[in-house]
């Protein structure tokens, strides 16, 4: 905040206005002022339960601000559906209908609480394309919200706005309820399309242990799963990240179908004792929640690879996917497991997955005494490997560049151990990108994505090998395809708002960078490249607000370190971000070598 007391923050922007208010105010006044007053009430009772504040009422228009797009959504179409409601008391040539804009987007806010800029500028764009009674969203809105409400969006394509640089690309939502009587065609998109081959998500199993330090088990067990299915050439499987959001919530099955865009899910539950593991399955129809199969696995711990064989031959049955040869025979070589070593297998990779440098720390721990249990297995090796670049890329931990070089023996050693580990190759992806052996690091790639063809990660890798390589292009389409079978991803918004900023798309780089904060609030790296991408195209006092958003999130980055460790084939495409900061008057400091410099925050 400036001395002023002024201050810029994204927000949910409500903007809303009476259709035909003039011609109504004309006919009855009394009567219009008396549905007005009635209409102002519903707007703010339904702002204010779904966490938003109410800016102006001033005549038939409404401004309210939201923290965040869903509530905004969710708060719109609850006041259509109660307006709609009233009216139908009313003859219809004297019905007060509100036309509603909504965007996500920046914001400048006085100490008084009013707020305006260009964020409330779109908004208000948006509602004048809005139908009477109907709401109009940009696209920052509908990349968040789809999915988290029950809302359908009708694509209304790039709109010229008065007074705007760049074209709005608007949808119209409508509460999926009101839809169920239109036929199909009139249908605007439900969730994401679903593909053209059987799709399954898996939701976290149930921790049935009655130990809830056990959590991470249960948790293990779904990550293993999902990666055995997604080997399956035959499926479409999405991956850990995006079924996860769903973990500990109750859920609606159907929702979940729309949400991800599959036509199947499995859910389950987990129960450790001892040295046994109990393994209930079933697998669901997302689009009518009928169950197609459900049983239950009693097993040794040390044969919980014969389990995850069982439920995906099950799955694989269920949906009449036929098996490749090699998959087949890559299925038959596998053995038992030491139940010890397994376990440390999972906790060090739920550490890893937590991104912080005491969890790197933590995470090495764990895996490295799973080797010591069983120096043969693979996932021990990949994950450690990723630890070593997780810390390099982050300078934690006291990383440098010897940490390239063991992560590079240690991606090796699990591909020594099983060579057809995708995560193997994918460490070894990675490590050779961060090495610059750009060749070798796309063999990786390739081959991983040949051994797991749904592998979501795979995808995203391949997007940044490509994209550092400089063929921005083909890595947005990486990213989407990734994007694709991991919605929530947040790390690969972020890497596609890179790859559209290295095309100069500024307009769709600085939507995924909104949507990415709005995804990961915390992110000091997004508002790096928003920072340069603002002073690139002149808008210089967001770029400082912006920047200055970063160094109160990571006081200690460094512009310089960065600039030394990130893997550009061409140096000059980096140049040309600090160049975006210093047209902004942003002087990067060097911090020294310390601070997050990495693609993991």
């Amino acid at each position: 905040m400036s001395e002023t007391g002024i201050r810029h923050r994204l927000a949910a922007i409500l903007v809303a206005d009476v259709a035909g208010y003039s011609r109504l105010m004309a006919g009855d006044e009394h009567g219009t002022v008396a549905a007005l007053d009635s209409a102002r009430g519903v707007f703010k009772a339904q702002i204010e339960s779904h966490q938003g504040r109410v800016i102006d009422m001033a005549g038939d228009s409404v401004l309210a601000v939201f923290e965040s797009a869903t509530g905004a959504v969710a708060a719109a179409l609850t006041v259509q559906h109660a307006l709609t409601g009233q009216a139908a008391k009313v003859p219809e040539g004297r019905r007060m209908q509100f036309r509603i804009g909504i965007h996500l987007g920046d914001v400048i806010e006085k100490p008084d609480g009013t707020v305006y800029g260009g964020g409330v500028n779109i908004a208000s764009r948006l509602q004048s394309l809005a139908e009477p009674g109907g709401v109009t969203v940009s696209d920052s809105v509908k990349s968040v919200v789809r999915g988290k409400v029950p809302a359908v969006f009708e694509d209304q394509g790039e709109q010229t706005v008065k007074n705007i640089p760049e074209p709005v690309h608007a949808y119209r939502v409508e509460a999926e309820a009101s839809i169920a009587a239109k036929p199909a065609s009139a249908v605007g998109e439900i969730g994401l399309s679903i593909p053209d081959k059987p799709s399954i998500a898996v939701l976290p199993f149930t921790n049935m242990s009655g130990d809830p330090e056990q959590e991470y088990f249960a948790d293990g067990i779904t990550e293993d799963i999902i990666t055995d299915i997604s080997r399956v050439s035959g499926l479409f499987v999405i991956a850990r990240n995006s079924s996860f959001v769903f973990k500990n919530r109750a859920v609606d099955i159907k929702e979940v179908g729309r949400r991800l865009g599959v036509m199947h899910v499995l859910e389950g539950s987990v129960r450790k004792a001892g040295a046994r593991v109990r393994i209930t399955a079933q697998l669901i129809d997302a689009q009518t929640g009928g169950h197609l199969w459900v049983e239950r696995f009693d097993r040794e711990l040390a044969d919980i690879f014969a389990v995850q064989d069982e439920v995906t031959r099950r799955i694989v049955d269920a949906l009449k996917v036929r098996l490749t040869a090699p998959e087949h025979s890559r299925r038959e070589q596998r053995g038992r497991v030491n139940a010890e070593g397994y376990d440390y297998v999972i906790r060090g990779r739920m550490s890893l997955v937590r991104g912080t440098q005491e969890s790197a720390k933590e995470s090495r721990a764990l895996l490295e005494r799973a080797l010591e249990i069983d120096n043969r297995f693979a996932p021990a090796y990949a994950n450690l490997a990723l630890v070593h670049l997780q810390e390099f890329i982050n300078g934690w931990n006291g990383a440098g560049e010897e940490h390239l070089k063991r992560g590079l023996e240690l991606a090796n050693k699990a591909l020594e151990a099983d060579p057809n580990e995708a995560l193997g190759y994918h460490a070894l992806t990675l490590v050779n990108l961060w090495r610059r052996d750009y060749e070798a690091a796309e063999l990786a790639v390739e081959r991983a994505l040949e051994l797991d063809p749904n592998f979501g990660a795979g995808f995203v890798a391949l997007g940044e090998v490509l994209d550092f390589t400089g063929r921005h292009g083909d890595a947005i389409k990486a990213f989407e395809r990734g994007l694709r079978l991991d919605p929530e991803f947040d790390l690969a918004v972020h890497l596609l708002g890179r790859a559209q900023l290295g095309m100069g798309r500024y307009a769709e780089a600085e939507q995924s960078f909104k949507r990415r904060l709005a995804l990961n609030p915390h992110s000091d790296m997004s508002r790096v490249y928003l920072a340069s991408l603002y002073g690139s195209i002149g808008r210089h006092e967001e770029a400082r607000h912006v920047w200055d958003e970063m160094l109160a999130i990571n006081p200690q980055f460094s512009i310089e370190r960065l600039q030394r460790t990130i893997p550009y084939r061409d140096p000059a495409w980096f140049e040309r971000v600090v160049d975006g900061l210093r047209k902004a008057g942003i002087a990067p400091r060097d911090a020294g070598d310390v601070g997050t410099a990495g693609t993991s925050s």
